[in-house]
């Protein structure tokens, strides 16, 4: 088996212990060599300044090829491009574009009057710009607010006819789930790379809780499973045996890259990287 190439997403910390988190794990997976890392928003751009801090720093202090996520949400159209703008005076050249989630309990997403009303909006103000490399969100399964499968694949199609470079994909916990999703998308014509996301499962409960959110099929054996490994203390090894199994089947199916969610929390994708083949291959620039 050949080892993919890895990408993964951290978020910004908010607060000291935070900082210190998302710096160790940075230290331990910067060696496995990712094609990029990814910051994220926050809900409702809860987190707009801090993403702009930690992706300046992340790109300054480390050298590594930082990808900025940037969303629609509580901005104007100047605003936004204006963040992009700061993203690319730091020497940040590449933007996850998403149309974001509003906060709680605010009903929904609702564009800012002078907004861009949705992602695609927003990929072809920054493919306008011609400096930016553009991924996209992508749903294997439909999203909340989608009729079916096929309006999933046709947002998508819309996204990259906007701009886009590649996309990533929400999580998933079967293997059949992205490569019945990869299938559609080229019998619609997508040719453009479309990037597995995948969840090591750090927590069962939270990781049922997110998958319940964005609309993720959870199969009963692995509810199943998890209550047993809780049972004997083995949730770390089902953990790591799961994903890695899973990202065995896909690079089988000819999947060359795998984007990690890691939420700060790197041992568990570390450990499945080195499963996968994908071992240290560069050292991290001294931080300061």
């Amino acid at each position: 088996m050949t080892a993919p190439r890895v990408s993964f997403e951290f978020f910004p910390p908010k607060s000291l212990e935070g900082s210190f988190r998302l710096w160790d794990t940075v230290h331990a997976l910067a060696p496995l060599g990712p094609r990029f890392v990814s910051v994220t928003y926050g809900a409702g751009g809860t987190t707009r300044k801090l993403t702009r801090e930690a992706v300046g720093t992340l790109y300054q202090a480390t050298g590594l090829n930082v990808a900025a996520h940037l969303t629609c949400v509580d901005a104007t159209r100047a605003e936004t491009l204006a963040i992009a703008d700061e993203f690319a005076a730091a020497g940040v050249r590449e933007i996850v574009a998403l149309r974001g989630d509003a906060p709680k309990g605010t009903g929904g997403f609702k564009p800012h009057p002078d907004g861009y009303s949705d992602s695609c909006a927003l990929i072809e103000a920054l493919a306008a710009r011609g400096d930016f490399t553009i991924r996209v969100g992508a749903y294997p399964e439909p999203h909340p607010e989608a009729a079916d499968n096929d309006a999933d694949v046709a947002w998508l199609k819309r996204k990259f006819e906007a701009g886009a470079d590649e996309a990533i994909t929400q999580f998933f916990f079967s293997a059949d789930t992205f490569l019945r999703f990869r299938d559609r998308c080229a019998a619609a014509g997508i040719d453009k790379p479309i990037l597995p996301g995948i969840l090591p499962i750090e927590n069962w409960p939270n990781a049922r809780r997110f998958a319940t959110a964005c609309g993720a099929t959870i199969p009963t054996w692995l509810d199943n499973a998890f209550e047993t490994a809780e049972r004997d203390g083995r949730t770390e090894l089902l953990a790591t045996a799961i994903a890695t199994e899973l990202c065995s089947r896909l690079i089988d199916e000819g999947v060359e890259d795998l984007h990690f969610y890691t939420l700060n929390r790197p041992e568990l994708t570390r450990d499945i990287c080195h499963a996968l083949g994908v071992t240290p291959k560069v050292a991290l620039r001294d931080v300061a």
